[in-house]
């Protein structure tokens, strides 16, 4: 029992790998899809490139959009509409223009019973079929369908008069009477007294209209089993695309049997865990670094089981949205935190996921991964926002020219293009810009940090490096002069020169605890080390690294910086002291107490920290400085290093090791060069 724990605790990253491994195909294949799949390739106007296709059981021919479309449309256009008749307006206009008549300034209008009747006469005349507002977005219809007291009645549409109607109308009328009066009097009653009672019902017309396309048709025709559906060689287009697609949409909709359920999920399990595994076996091979934190490969885990799930929950509101997810950021996210390699693998790892369950999976496939290496090849230093602003304007445009040039092969016409799409691509571009955030919230989730971190940590006003120019002056230009060699060497190999930088400058926080025990902080001749035994000084030397780690935990400094504290000396010695131990004991001196605990650096940063550090430090021992004795001085120094194997486990090479050296002996070239002196 005690071996099985020893092995457990052994051996938990790698259970904790496959733990991880088998959760996210779990998840991933769970929420899947799982109706049936069409298993070949249509492609409008290109030839059947399989053997002959018989239909494996009948199925209905479903109609185009464009047919669907036409139908309603017809429909629309042919539906004769309903309009609602107020009773109770007409009511109260007919009971009330005697009381109009009566107020009206013409004595001739009133107590004359020939005009009482003209008037009584129009007005029933008028509300026989009512008075409506014109409305221009009706149509002009010939009849209509009028409900007057729960009843309908077809009237002609002409006959329900408008406002602008009446007044032709009632010249009409009283043109053809035999009334010597003027008309503007009793233009001016019947206007008083006309209301408004016939509108458009919205309502039950658009009832009315969907009642008719439900009853619509979506099939034209049936294919029986066994018929051939279409021969090898032959082109696909009209009837035979319409029955490929028939099939196809038959296929994804039909519910699996239980068996055949469990034999589809199989095969999607199998093709999700190769998948994982491939990406695994990819971050072992050429990011060991990467492999052996598991708070990383959760990280990367955890970006695509989110992308993953975004895309599938898009897919179950509608296919047509699938390009609105910002896929993209994928790449994005990891090149911000680690590299480009690793993030254009993982992204495409992910598209190859997804097109086991997109529609149209190659087009799909064939866009994301064109524009996941135009992301890896246009965004660089993301911390600069126009240099975001432009990437996504050209992953956008990429996104837009593919998938117009696809479909002018697949649909064989612009016209038949989904224009849609190019606003999804938009949409998606859009989502992009959200990057920063998000990579800001999972430094604070995951602990990670990136380059939008380090370009803040390298502001020299921050708190702490103000606090260590105050204390330590002296260390405070040191960092920046070992900085500023680091950055040079770090362009010159192609190491992550910011991120170097940002370490070179906090690398001797280490020392504000104790800054007059450090040469470049003593201002006078007299050193606090001369009161000290050889052995304590090197105590007071060495300590500062461990000081320095703590000061950097306390200020919540990211790992990757502190690894830079706790690597610049590797397993080196003071040397210095450990001479003067062995002068005053003159006999053996147990080395190890005057040798630094380590680690030795283990990536090409800390290795050129360690470089650039020691260089630099020594450097201020030169006396006459000339172009000889730096080469020499350079070379002795580095080569040590290399002769003490503090290299061994940075993956640097001897020949970035040499164009490191020739950076350093330049630049202390140019900080030593001495000057012409000018006469008095």
């Amino acid at each position: 029992m005690k071996n099985l724990l020893d092995n457990l605790y052994k051996n938990q990253s790698i259970i904790y790998k496959f733990f991880l491994l088998a959760l996210s195909v779990f998840l991933i294949v769970y929420f899947f899809p799982t109706g049936g799949q069409f298993k070949y390739e249509i492609i409008k106007s290109k030839p059947w490139q399989y053997e002959n296709l018989y239909a494996p059981f009948d199925f209905a021919i479903l109609k185009s959009n464009e047919e669907i479309s036409a139908e309603k449309s017809k429909i629309r256009k042919t539906h004769i509409p309903y309009f609602k008749y107020n009773v109770n307006t007409a009511k109260e206009v007919k009971s009330n223009w005697q009381d109009q008549l009566n107020t009206s300034q013409d004595s001739l209008l009133q107590n004359n019973p020939a005009i009482s009747e003209f008037i009584s006469g129009t007005i029933d005349e008028v509300y026989e079929n009512g008075i409506r507002i014109k409305d221009e977005s009706v149509n002009n219809y010939t009849f209509v369908f009028l409900i007057k007291d729960k009843v309908v009645n077809e009237v002609l549409y002409k006959d329900i008069l408008t406002q602008e109607d009446l007044k032709p109308f009632l010249n009409s009328k009283i043109d053809g009477s035999d009334l010597l009066l003027s008309r503007n009097d009793l233009l001016e009653v019947f206007f008083e007294v006309f209301k408004v009672n016939v509108e458009y019902d919205e309502a039950l017309n658009q009832n009315q209209i969907q009642s008719k396309f439900d009853q619509i048709s979506y099939t034209r025709g049936r294919v029986s089993k066994g018929s051939k559906i279409i021969a090898k060689g032959e082109t696909i287009e009209g009837e035979k695309l319409r029955m490929l697609r028939s099939l196809k949409n038959e296929y994804e909709s039909q519910s699996l049997e239980s068996s055949a359920f469990v034999v589809v999920v199989t095969g999607y399990t199998f093709l999700v865990l190769l998948s994982l595994l491939m990406l695994l076996l990819f971050i072992r091979q050429y990011r060991p670094d990467i492999y052996d934190n598991n708070n990383k490969i959760t990280f990367i885990f955890f970006n695509i089981l989110f992308l993953v799930f975004l895309t599938l929950l898009i897919m179950s509101l509608d296919t047509d949205y699938i390009y609105v997810v910002p896929l993209c950021i994928l790449p994005l996210t990891l090149k911000a935190f680690f590299d480009a390699r690793l993030g254009l693998f993982t992204h495409v790892i992910t598209v190859l996921i997804l097109g086991l369950v997109v529609p149209n999976s190659f087009e799909y496939m064939f866009l994301q991964i064109i524009a996941g290496i135009v992301t890896i090849l246009t965004v660089s230093e993301l911390y600069k926002r126009a240099n975001l602003f432009i990437s996504v304007v050209q992953i956008t445009l990429v996104y837009i020219f593919a998938y117009f040039a696809f479909n002018m092969i697949k649909e064989g016409s612009i016209a038949e293009i989904d224009y849609n799409n190019f606003i999804y691509f938009l949409l998606s571009g859009v989502g992009l810009l959200f990057v920063q955030p998000l990579i800001y919230a999972y430094e604070k989730i995951f602990g990670l940090v990136s380059d939008l971190s380090l370009l803040e940590l390298s502001d020299t006003n921050s708190k702490l490096l103000k606090e260590l120019s105050n204390v330590a002056p002296g260390t405070f230009h040191h960092s920046l002069n070992v900085a500023n060699l680091a950055e040079a060497a770090a362009n010159e190999i192609g190491a992550n020169s910011l991120l170097i930088r940002v370490g070179a400058l906090y690398h001797d926080i280490g020392k504000m605890k104790n800054p007059i025990y450090f040469t470049e902080n003593q201002t006078t001749s007299v050193s606090p080390h001369d009161e000290l035994s050889p052995t304590e000084s090197a105590e007071v030397i060495i300590g500062h690294r461990l000081e320095g780690i703590e000061i950097a935990k306390r200020r919540n400094l990211p790992d990757r910086i502190i690894d830079f504290i706790r690597t610049h000396h590797g397993t080196s010695t003071v040397y210095y002291f450990y001479a003067k131990q062995k002068e005053e004991e003159d006999g053996e001196v147990a080395i190890d107490d005057f040798r630094y605990p380590g680690p030795i650096p283990f990536s090409k940063e800390t290795a050129i920290l360690m470089m650039c550090d020691a260089v630099e430090a020594a450097s201020k021992s030169l006396k006459e400085p000339n172009t000889q004795l730096i080469d020499d001085f350079v070379e002795k120094i580095i080569n040590k290093q290399i002769e003490e194997d503090q290299f061994i486990n940075a993956n640097i090479t001897f020949k970035e090791i040499q164009s490191i050296k020739k950076i350093l002996k330049a630049k202390l070239n140019n900080i030593y060069h001495l000057r012409i002196e000018y006469p008095d």
